[in-house]
């Protein structure tokens, strides 16, 4: 039995396609194994998000071969997509495999090997022009799971173009996945005793804008989702926040399995940035949206990514940034020093921002969010709330309240149980809480 090893960097689309790349690679009858055991074939999900990105996968690439110098090193993922070229010149590499040709990569792998077995040419790169891709590549139901909640991929691809983004040439445009096949995905995992999925894509907000015969929209989505017998929660990915109108909030509150927590993807708060930025809302549009959803669910945990050092940001632009932030009071902001990446207009924008400087307001907002956060998890001590508990840590289980907070507690044996727990302390950036008789 040939083993397989995966090692999966960047967002939450990436984690999926792996699990959907596992479960393909099991119904074969490959053995999964650890990346850091002895493997006959290992597989790199990449990530070009920035710079750093492309480098961690370069550094996990030359591991492999330390690991096991006679394995099959294949590399896909974003940064395989958009740098073949570059990844064609590292020795170590056997096979580069594109972002749309993931679903059949089983097949590619073993055709390879069966060219190398029979002293024939094999290519070394199996890929497409991510443009011609017009459907969404669908890698059927995929119930693999490593943790208590699953990863559910229901869209492709952005058409935003963000001036500092390389991802829409990585994914290509907006393409959207059949409704009923999430639906069949989703009732499958339940079926497994998994009682909370993660709705997630490269731009979830634009599902169904694709679809030419019907008026499908993701809180469409999300209301034949929230009728799934057994699921008990329904977590979201990042939203941008010009989807958050009035009327679906009022429809988003009357599903009763929403966790109440909202990624918003602010990256900036101030306007000429956001220009800069080609986003397509104000600071003044933002708020609105904040106090939507503060109106609909007292409890919701707003959590947002900021970019510090974009190109052109000036002293008063970031005080202008701060001030907002301060204002709008995140429970959590995921702080982002700003990296050019090669084939962006921001790249070559003029005003690029000295190092030190990026890290200076970095430190600032990155204080600025452990404030918010402790503040946030302070008013929940000696109240009640409920956590799907998730992982073993010492002598702690630790999972997540339906508007994310890490909840622990010393216990056994309640991994995947949703259980009412009194919050006694915070311990730093977590709350302790204790089982309740």
């Amino acid at each position: 039995m040939k083993k397989v090893a995966f090692y999966t960097l960047g967002c939450k689309v990436n984690q999926y396609e792996t699990n959907a790349m596992i479960e393909k690679f099991i119904k074969e009858k490959y053995e999964i194994v650890n990346f850091e055991d002895l493997s006959d074939i290992y597989i790199i999900n990449t990530c070009t998000v920035t710079n750093m990105s492309d480098k961690k996968s370069r550094q996990i690439i030359r591991r492999v071969k330390q690991i096991n110098p006679k394995s099959i090193l294949v590399v896909t993922g974003c940064y395989a997509q958009v740098a073949s070229d570059e990844l064609e010149k590292i020795q170590e590499i056997d096979l580069i495999v594109g972002n749309t040709e993931k679903n059949k990569i089983v097949q590619i792998i073993e055709n390879y090997l069966d060219n190398l077995n029979n002293n024939c040419t094999a290519n070394r790169i199996s890929m497409t022009d991510i443009n011609d891709q017009k459907e969404f590549v669908d890698f059927g139901t995929t119930t693999y799971t490593e943790k208590t909640r699953a990863v559910i991929k229901v869209q492709d691809g952005c058409n935003n173009f963000c001036t500092y983004c390389i991802i829409p040439y990585a994914k290509g445009r907006v393409r959207s996945r059949n409704l009923q096949n999430i639906i069949e995905e989703i009732k499958s995992i339940v079926k497994k005793g998994i009682q909370e999925v993660v709705i997630t894509g490269i731009h979830i907000a634009s599902y169904g804008v694709d679809f030419a015969d019907t008026n499908i929209g993701l809180i469409d989505l999300l209301e034949e989702i929230n009728k799934i017998e057994g699921l008990k929660r329904i977590r979201l990915g990042s939203l941008e926040p010009n989807i958050i109108t009035e009327e679906f909030v009022e429809r988003l509150k009357e599903l009763d399995k929403i966790c109440h927590h909202f990624h918003l993807s602010l990256q900036s708060g101030c306007n000429s940035i956001l220009k800069r930025m080609n986003r397509k809302y104000t600071t003044e549009d933002f708020e609105k949206v904040v106090e939507r959803l503060r109106k609909a669910y007292p409890d919701v945990a707003l959590t947002t990514d900021i970019i510090v050092g974009f190109p052109g940001e000036t002293d008063e632009d970031f005080d202008i940034t701060y001030n907002f932030l301060k204002k709008i009071k995140f429970y959590k902001m995921h702080i982002f020093k700003y990296s050019q990446r090669k084939g962006t207009r921001a790249a070559i924008m003029p005003n690029q921002i000295d190092g030190k400087i990026k890290e200076e307001r970095s430190h600032k907002l990155i204080m600025l969010s452990d404030n918010n956060e402790k503040n946030f998890l302070d008013k929940y001590i000696n109240k009640d709330v409920e956590v799907l508990f998730e992982q073993k840590e010492n002598e702690y289980i630790k999972g997540h309240t339906s508007n994310y907070m890490v909840v622990k507690v010393k216990g056994n044996k309640l991994e995947n149980k949703i259980i009412t727990v009194k919050i006694a302390n915070r311990e730093g950036l977590e709350l302790e809480g204790k089982l309740m008789k």
